[in-house]
């Protein structure tokens, strides 16, 4: 009986995934999801697998779980995901990490809409007001641990939160949400899905929120902050040219004003505006299934650097082609190639650009051993070509912009081997190596002056900084419990992060030396190494009557290996005091068919934090339980009333050496049609 029930499930599947295939990539993720019981994803191979199959460490975040969460903003969602480190540094900006190593403007994380780089490539994170979605009109939200460049692409070094919207084609959308809170917070979102004909689907969505900034208790100036507020729009749209041939078209603009702290530590009121197109063409040959896509985003930054006023215009140009195909019923192959270019100009002091041009060649092999065993390598070869050009600042050494000249070539890879031996247990092993390229700011697209006591410095970037690269190894197991209604994993994992980067500081000339009329200059360096070790713990389950618990905790041990001469102290990387060596969650709720209660607490242990100083400093950062909840009430016609909190547990916390967390509850109106 047994057999026959895998055989018609197997069955099943397959005719999802022919359907699927027949529509040229769309996938219906609902279908799937309805059918197992359990989270699909086609990111970390192209083809459609059950998350427990993946050949990665992957969480995958359910629309269900974003809507149950109450969270106003996407880093209060995945601050309650195992092993991810959020820095919450005012009331709209924040800064994460997967286990460990977060820093202001934390360069470790590829986020990615839709497989479309939305980090911000000038200092290279993410500013998460700027993202164009909507939280009502996400599908899932799927969180990678760990370097994964050969199967995400481009600078996926710490880990990968990719975020995938609703499908126009499958997903018939239509929402209108309204939260009002206290601090003065605001917030309208429209979302709306469209189809003319049997050809073209499309969605749009629109959304603005604005609300008060956290109190100044702390000595940061007036001058640096500003009240958060943030409009975004976006469309959506695919268009089936024939029937294994579609078009999908996405454009995305924000308009962002935030208080954040930059990379020295020192807050800036920042405003962005960015906008996106990009463009997808998908077929299914005889060849394979063919895709080619390109897209342009464009980003003006202005923030404030070493107290002085900065303008960044930075654009980033993204082609790329592959073709996922099988031979055979067991071998999957993926090939592709990808072109980027990427260019900033100089600031605050204007005269110059800085750029560099990729190419890129990539390959994945998935392998079913048998029923129970899969095997998938990946690898990915990348070479940099950066270039300068303009002028420098009176005083500077006298450089020409071919010391700009100069190639990084580098390769990554990715292994991953998946044993389930019964249909309750999963076995993950992998191996990766990451490359995280030194970004445009640390390249050279900051050149300044500088007051460092009774001496004036310029600071430039570094065109011979080396990439830093991350190896890690990991162990994982996870076991679904029937009789519990539950599951529960353990992963252990290593790590190691080679010629990790630091920052200017005014305790050592760096580039390029002094000399009669020239100015001493700072710049970023590599500072040495780092290794990392680690274990993480997860369970969930059900109960009946409507009940539902998790809870996780992660433990990081990480230990600096500084080069001769470098402290990491002092060059803002001391990783091994500002990452806390436990972390952890626990959640509670309940629903029927009207009614809907969710609590969650989450845990970071003790931990330093830098301060901004002339002479880098840290303090202690006591370790905190944060509460969150959400209680909701669902009407007739759609229509859904909801009460939750955030840092419910103090009115005012410190969570970072920032400004301190404040509380804040919310009321949400929604309408879904």
């Amino acid at each position: 009986m047994k057999k026959t029930l895998l055989a018609g499930v197997s069955a099943s599947f397959l005719t999802v995934l022919a359907a699927s295939a027949a529509h040229a990539q769309s996938i219906d993720y609902g279908a799937m999801e309805q059918l197992f019981n359990e989270p699909v994803t086609t990111s970390a191979t192209g083809s459609p697998q059950r998350s427990t199959e993946v050949p990665v460490a992957m969480e995958i975040i359910s629309a269900d779980d974003i809507k149950r969460s109450g969270a106003v903003d996407l880093p209060t969602i995945l601050s309650r995901v195992a092993g991810l480190d959020v820095l919450n540094w005012g009331a709209g900006a924040s800064d994460v990490s997967v286990r460990g190593y977060d820093q202001a403007m934390s360069p470790r994380l590829l986020v990615l809409i839709n497989g479309r780089q939305v980090y911000l490539d000038h200092y290279g994170y993410t500013a998460w007001a700027t993202l164009p979605v909507q939280l009502s009109e996400i599908r899932q939200i799927e969180v990678v641990k760990g370097p994964n460049s050969a199967l995400f692409g481009f600078n996926a070094v710490g880990g990968v939160v990719n975020i995938i919207t609703q499908n126009p084609k499958f997903d018939s959308a239509g929402s209108i949400n309204l939260t009002g809170g206290t601090n003065g917070y605001g917030e309208l979102s429209i979302v709306k899905s469209v189809k003319l004909g049997d050809r073209f689907f499309a969605r749009l969505s629109a959304g603005a929120a604005q609300m008060d900034e956290y109190k100044n208790t702390t000595t940061v100036p007036a001058s640096a902050l500003t009240d958060p507020a943030r409009v975004t729009a976006n469309i959506d749209t695919i268009t089936q040219l024939t029937d294994k041939t579609e078009l999908r078209v996405e454009g995305a603009w924000s308009n962002v004003q935030v208080s954040e702290v930059v990379s020295n530590y020192d807050y800036s009121p920042s405003k962005y505006v960015t906008t996106s197109v990009k463009a997808t063409l998908a077929s299914d040959t005889k060849l394979g299934m063919l895709q080619a896509s390109v897209y342009q985003t464009n980003l003006t930054a202005k923030q404030i650097v070493v107290r002085q006023p900065a303008r960044f215009e930075n654009k980033i140009t993204v082609a790329s082609v592959q073709d996922l195909f099988k031979i055979g019923a067991k071998h999957t192959f993926r090939i592709g190639g990808e072109y980027r270019e990427n260019e900033v100009n100089t600031a605050p002091l204007a005269g110059g650009e800085v750029r560099y041009k990729v190419a890129a060649v990539s390959g994945m092999w998935n392998w079913a051993i048998s029923d129970k065993l899969a095997l998938t390598v990946a690898g990915r070869y990348d070479s940099l070509d950066l270039s300068r050009e303009g002028t420098f600042p009176a005083g500077y050494p006298p450089v020409g912009n071919d010391y700009w000249d100069r190639s990084i070539e580098e390769a990554s890879y990715n292994a991953g081997l998946v044993y389930r031996p019964t249909q309750a247990d999963s076995f993950k092993l992998t191996a990766a190596r990451g490359v995280q390229v030194p970004t445009l700011v640390d390249l050279g697209a900051v050149q300044l002056r500088a007051t460092a006591g009774p001496f004036t410095v310029g600071v430039i970037g570094n065109p011979g900084l080396a990439p830093s690269i991350v190896t890690n190894y990991e162990v994982g197991y996870e076991r679904t419990l029937p009789g519990l209604n539950a599951k529960a994993g353990v992963s252990v994992f290593t790590q190691k992060t080679e010629d990790v980067k630091g920052q200017p500081t005014s305790s050592q000339i760096d580039m390029m030396p002094a000399g009669p009329g020239i100015l001493p200059l700072l710049s970023y360096r590599n500072i040495g190494d780092s290794k990392m070790w680690g274990v993480e713990l997860t369970a969930s389950g059900k109960i009946t009557g409507g009940y539902r618990w998790s809870g996780d905790w992660t433990f990081t041990d990480v230990d600096n290996e500084a080069a001769a001469g470098f402290s990491p102290l002092i060059r803002l990387a001391d990783f091994s005091a500002t990452t806390p060596e436990v972390r952890g969650n626990v959640s509670f709720g309940w629903s029927n068919a009207d009614w809907s209660a969710d609590v969650f607490a989450h845990y970071t242990g003790d931990h330093k934090g830098y301060i901004s100083a002339a002479a880098p400093a840290l303090v202690d950062i006591d370790g905190y339980v944060t509460l969150g909840g959400r209680v909701a009430r669902s009407f007739d016609h759609g229509i859904t009333l909801a009460v939750s909190g955030q840092n419910l547990t103090e009115s005012r916390q410190r969570q970072t050496s920032g400004l301190e967390v404040e509380r804040r509850a919310f009321v949400t109106l929604s309408k879904t049609w």
